[in-house]
C-alpha cells in the first residue's frame, strides 16, 4: 500500500500530527518532573510551538471545510519551522557554549500575567540553562531531538498540503 494514500484524507494526517506533538509534549513533562530536568527558557519557547502545532492540527483535523484544512497545515508548518529554528539555535549554543550567554527572559514570569496562570505553569515553568546537555540518547541531546521532530512534523505538513494541492476540492470531505 501507498503511504500517501493517508494523505488523501488530511484529517488523518493532521490528527497524528496533534497527537505527536501531545506524547512529545508528555515526554518532555516526564523528563521535568519525573527525571529532575529543569527546562531552559529556549524549550519552554519549543514547548509553546509544540503546543500551537498541536492545536492548529487538531482544529484542522476538526474542520471539514478544505480551505480549513489547508490553512491549518500551512499554519502548522510555519509554527514547526518557528519551532525548528529555536531547537537549531539551541543546538548551535550546546555545541558552541559561548562564555557569557543569557537565554533570555524568564517566560514563566511572562506567563504569570496572563490569565491562563494557574493551568499552565507546571507545562511552562523552566529557568535552566540553554547551554547544559543533561540528558541524550543516541548522542543527541534533548534540543537535537526537537529539532528532527520539528524538521518532521514540517515536512508531513509540506507534503498534506502538496498533496492538497494536487486533488480536487471534492475528495476533501468526511
Amino acid at each position: 500500500m501507498n503511504p500517501l494514500v493517508l494523505l488523501d484524507r488530511p484529517r488523518f494526517p493532521l490528527g497524528a500530527i496533534s497527537l505527536v506533538c501531545i506524547a512529545l509534549l508528555l515526554f518532555g513533562l516526564y523528563l521535568q518532573h519525573g527525571v529532575g530536568l529543569e527546562p531552559c527558557p529556549m524549550c519552554i519557547v519549543q514547548r509553546y510551538a509544540l503546543v500551537l502545532v498541536a492545536v492548529v492540527a487538531a482544529l484542522g483535523a476538526w474542520a471539514r471545510l478544505p480551505w480549513a484544512q489547508r490553512l491549518a497545515a500551512a499554519l502548522a508548518a510555519g509554527l514547526a519551522v518557528g519551532g525548528a529554528f529555536v531547537a537549531a539555535r539551541q543546538s548551535w549554543l550546546q555545541w558552541y557554549p559561548p562564555e557569557t550567554y543569557s537565554c533570555g527572559r524568564d517566560f514563566y514570569g511572562m506567563i504569570e500575567t496572563f490569565p491562563l496562570k494557574r493551568a499552565i505553569p507546571m507545562i511552562f515553568r523552566g529557568g535552566g540553562d540553554c547551554t547544559k546537555v543533561d540528558w541524550t540518547f543516541l548522542g543527541l541531546s534533548i534540543a537535537n531531538w526537537s529539532f528532527l521532530a520539528f524538521v518532521a512534523l514540517g515536512l508531513l505538513c509540506a507534503a498534506l498540503l502538496l498533496r492538497m494541492r494536487h486533488q480536487p476540492p471534492k475528495q476533501f470531505g468526511l
